[in-house]
């Protein structure tokens, strides 16, 4: 897409770092609010929010960037950060970034023997810890990591001691000793950031891939600086926003949110606790969101359940909304598309806002009240979702980016949405379709390789710059993306016809409330088949109405009960595809698909891979006695 004169001015004249934009930001801004961030208050549970503004935050960060600086952390030394999303994360990542060092992501869910991995893998020299939980997995396979000296403990318990090799601080310990390094050396942080180049190493993201060991990705400094500035021109992110980040910062998607972040200098409200989404949400109002599609999911099918709960007219009302929701969505989509307009019909105009004062408003209203948008990436989400939270007017602006292209490179814009798509490229990133369907991308947000892995650097990262997704795809005429299925995903039946199974799939979840997961296979068979995981919160109270008060969801699920609900799914389902798509069998797993086992990675995308594995049985089951059609 082609730039106008003041983006491409702005992009070529980009800082070379994002710790750049942040020391631009303390200037401009101090008194402004930067964060909010949740604290416990006395034993009982109880909390309250608690703000810094952007010039209490830098003296955050300069402490910490600071007493890295004692620590003997150099320019382009690995610094891990092993956490749940916090307010502590943030100031760690912009305090390795201040004194020059590089992030090692590392989720706080990852096994002892893959954190060893990946801190093995980068090099790490120092590490921030979480709690005593991160930091015993590091104690017991320090052998492994004859690198790693220091450990800042944010939650340290009370006991805390240095172990063998090995400095152990907390995070307040930290900072005392950046403190004192400032009185002497008051110029040392902003000397460090200057010193910054913008193809120095800023960040080790390592892959949290859906098959074999994870890949470490290097992103330099540019990469994020080339982020911050893209989401401010494509009108993403707006100084007066107010965004909840509660994504996990150790994935792509809540690192490249935070330089966008830091760019328009809106304030950012922090809490990775998944379990406290909902109600946080009214606490915070915020103005933008950035989720994966799972979540969408959730909340749309929790909307549907409690309507089903309530039966009759309650339910009758939401299913005719949902549909006028979803009618409304398109019709002005298609005019929008045809005549540059998004109007609609006089008749559908009047229902939509009777919908809106029936049932939109209210799920406006869970959300806060004040949502313009929302972001969503890192897997598809299903259309008919996107339909629905457009038409209710909390517009799901789904984006596409990789690990390898930190993670912003396409998305929608809010008031050019094309439910579908994946939206048209940030200012300054370029796609283009290979011969054989193959999306490729190519701008400064693209990886430098991965880490100590030339060989399979050159295999999608060609001279020319161009990387190579493994996604397939379509670029329509005004240069909006359209994801078709990964490339490795995407199989072939006996009878040779191609499936595409995440289209499929996309299609179940907007069809039915319970799934939760699904996988359909079908690679070299002569009938497509499906494993479906369902959905605690929306099973097992419709499984009380029917009842099954007194079972546990395995039980449940191995219902005959259960079994129909859910064929009445999969054959409604069915009636929207090609004969050689349809889903002939289904089975129903005893639990659903989760991190413990290894079948989903921290970012909710399956490992298609592990999950056949581990159900071959039941894969056999459902082709045992199959014949050739």
């Amino acid at each position: 897409m082609s730039l106008d004169s003041r983006q491409q001015s702005l992009i070529e004249r980009r800082p070379p770092s994002v710790a750049h934009h942040f020391l631009s930001r303390i200037a401009e801004t101090p008194d402004s609010e930067a964060y909010r961030f949740p604290v416990a208050v006395g034993d009982q549970g109880a909390e309250e929010w608690h703000t810094l503004t952007w010039g209490q935050t830098a003296q955050r960060v300069k402490e910490v960037a600071a007493g890295l600086m004692t620590l003997g952390i150099q320019a382009e030394d690995r610094v891990a950060i092993a956490s749940s999303t916090r307010i502590d994360w943030v100031v760690a990542d912009l305090g390795n970034m201040c004194a020059g060092a590089a992030t090692t992501t590392v989720y706080p869910s990852t096994n002892a023997e893959e954190t060893a991995f990946i801190l093995a893998d980068s090099g790490s020299r120092a590490l921030f810890a979480e709690d005593a939980e991160q930091l015993a997995k590091v104690l017991a396979r320090k052998d492994e990591l004859p690198e790693l000296f220091a450990v800042i403990v944010f939650d340290a318990p009370a006991e805390l001691s240095d172990a063998e090799g090995l400095t152990v601080l907390t995070m307040a310990e930290l900072r005392e000793r950046g403190t004192a390094y400032l009185a002497d050396h008051p110029k040392a942080i902003e000397e460090a950031v200057e010193a910054l180049d913008r193809h120095q190493l800023a960040t080790l993201i390592y892959t949290s891939g859906t098959t074999g060991r994870p890949k470490g990705v290097r992103l330099v400094h540019d990469c994020w600086a080339y982020e911050g500035i893209a989401q401010e021109l494509s009108g993403m992110l707006r100084a007066e926003d107010v965004q909840f980040m509660w994504l996990p910062m150790s994935h792509v998607f809540g690192k490249t949110m935070l330089c966008g972040q830091i760019v328009t200098g809106h304030s950012m409200a922090v809490d990775g606790r998944v379990d406290r989404l909902v109600e946080n949400l009214p606490i915070v109002r915020p103005t933008l969101m950035a989720a994966v599609p799972r979540i969408f999911e959730k909340v749309y099918n929790g909307i549907a359940s409690k309507a089903r709960a309530k039966g009759g007219v309650s339910y009758k009302i939401f299913r005719w909304a949902a549909g006028v929701a979803r009618e409304y969505a398109r019709t002005t989509q298609a005019n929008e598309i045809a005549t540059g307009r998004p109007t609609a019909p006089l008749g559908l105009r009047l229902q939509h806002a009777l919908a809106d004062k029936l049932v939109f408003a209210k799920v406006r209203a869970a959300f806060g009240g004040r949502m313009r948008g929302a972001v969503s990436g890192s897997a598809a989400l299903a259309p008919e979702i996107g339909y629905f939270f457009v038409g209710a007017g909390l517009p799901v602006l789904e984006g596409y980016g990789l690990t390898e292209t930190a993670a912003g490179s396409t998305v929608n814009r809010e008031g050019a949405v094309r439910v579908g798509t994946v939206g048209t490229p940030l200012p300054g990133t370029e796609a283009r379709i290979a011969e054989d369907g193959e999306i490729l991308l190519r701008g400064p947000g693209v990886m430098s390789g991965y880490h100590n892995l030339p060989e399979q650097t050159a295999e999608v990262l060609t001279s020319d710059g161009w990387f190579h997704t493994g996604d397939i795809g379509e670029l329509d005429s005004d240069g909006f993306l359209r994801i078709t299925d990964r490339k490795k995903d995407m199989f072939k039946t006996s009878g040779g016809k191609y499936v595409a199974p995440s289209e499929i799939e996309g299609k179940f979840k907007a069809i039915c409330p319970f799934v939760s997961n699904i996988l359909v296979i079908g690679a070299q068979r002569n009938y497509c088949t499906a494993l479906i995981g369902l959905d605690t919160t929306v099973l097992m109270p419709w499984a009380a109405e029917n009842g099954m008060a007194d079972k546990s969801y395995a039980e449940v699920v191995a219902a005959p009960a259960t079994v129909d609900l859910i064929d009445g799914f999969v054959r409604k389902l069915n009636e929207e595809l090609q004969r050689w798509q349809t889903i002939k069998k289904f089975t129903l797993l005893p639990r659903d698909l989760d991190l413990e086992h290894g079948e989903i990675t921290p970012s909710l995308k399956i490992k298609r891979p592990v999950v056949e594995r581990g159900y071959a049985g039941a894969i056999a089951e459902m082709y045992a006695g199959a014949n050739e059609a």
